[in-house]
């Protein structure tokens, strides 16, 4: 018994699992893809360069921008902490404790 009498009767089953093999692999490429599509990650081409999203002057304007909103948002956000631990410290001290420190302030003002 020779390969050719062991390849020959097997080869349509040969020939079916290397075109299976290549189907995965494509439908992998293809999900692999839309996923990253989906999710915003920029896809690459044949030598690594980035293919989308391309970027023009609009879109580093617009990122220039929402740059400096999220940078006085933060310090608005750090203002409105800053108020909010003054108005806790209010509301959860005594009121004794708290007569006396206005008395006190208002006796510095006088002063």
């Amino acid at each position: 018994m020779n390969a050719a009498d062991i390849i020959i009767p097997n080869l349509p089953w040969i020939i079916a699992g290397g075109l299976a093999l290549g189907a995965a692999g494509i439908g992998g490429w293809v999900i692999t893809t839309w996923m990253r599509i989906k999710n915003g990650y920029p896809l690459d081409g044949a030598w690594g360069q980035a293919v989308y999203p391309k970027e023009n002057s609009e879109d580093r304007e617009r990122i220039k921008l929402l740059t400096q909103e999220n940078t006085q948002l933060r310090a608005e956000i750090g203002s409105v902490k800053d108020r909010l631990a003054a108005i806790e410290t209010i509301v959860t001290d005594s009121s004794k404790r708290l007569d006396a420190e206005i008395d006190a302030l208002r006796d510095d003002r006088m002063n």
